[in-house]
Parts: C-alpha cells; structure tokens; sequence
C-alpha cells in the first residue's frame, strides 16, 4: 500500500495527490469580480466528468454579468471523449445566452485542440471574440484587453 509520500502508482512521476491519468478532474470557478468563469480540465474526460463540470459551469452564470469572458484551461488536458460533445455544446449554448463577450482557452498543443475552434463558429458565432493561448500568462494578457 502506497503511504502519502510514494509515488501515486496510478500516475508516474506525478504529485501523489494528483489524480491517476485516466481520470479527469474538471474545476469550475466563477470570479465575480473579474465578470470570469474559469474552467479547467486534468487528465482524460469522459461524459460523466464533463456532465458533471457541465452542470457546475451553468451554475457559474448566476455568478457574472453579461459581457462575462470564459477561460478555459486545457494545458492538462490528455483527451476528451466524443461523447462529451452534447454536454459541452450545451454549455457554450448556456454561456451565448448569457451574454459571454469573450472566450479565452489556453491550448499549449494545437494537437489537444478537440475541435474547440469548429464549435465556437456553431455555437457562438458572431459578438463573442475568441481567443486561443499557448501558455497562461498569454492568456492572463488576453484579460486585460
């Protein structure tokens, strides 16, 4: 049995804190504030994850304002399952009729990209600026703009 300073055996080379790679873990945040929700996702996402962020993320709308800006981190991002598609689309739907003004996701591998670009010309088409970074301090610049 693993103690709390091994290795987690179900991830190599990770914090043992951090989850196993075919698990996914998805944070929804909502900064009043900032008028942001940030969304991040770790590991593999599979439909249960993504219902489950789903779910969290229209939660955070009652959260912001109008003109609010989403920002998606997918820099630990190893896959998503096609089967999230509905879930996901649903909440981009949410956002739209929300107000989102602006959509920022941090892809530091275009490879993981997931059709993020496709399905922001269906579902937000026009008055939502879209942006996509490399890294998050790019990312952080494209808030304050």
């Amino acid at each position: 049995m693993p103690t709390e300073a091994s290795p987690n055996p179900g991830n190599p080379g990770k914090n043992p804190g951090s989850p196993p790679a075919a698990q996914a873990v998805g944070t929804v945040e909502a900064d009043e504030a900032r008028n942001l929700i940030t969304i991040r996702w770790v590991g593999r996402v599979t439909p249960p994850a993504m219902k489950a962020a789903a779910v969290e993320a229209k939660r955070a709308i009652a959260k912001v304002k109008p003109g609010f800006t989403v920002l998606t981190d997918l820099s630990g991002l190893e896959s998503m399952d096609l089967d999230c598609v509905p879930d996901l689309t649903g909440v981009m739907d949410a956002f739209k009729a929300a107000g989102i003004r602006t959509a920022i996701r941090i892809i530091p591998d275009p490879a993981k990209d997931i059709g993020f670009n496709i399905l922001a010309i269906v579902h937000y088409r026009r008055g939502v600026r879209v942006v996509t970074c490399k890294t998050a301090a790019e990312a952080e610049r494209a808030l304050k703009k």
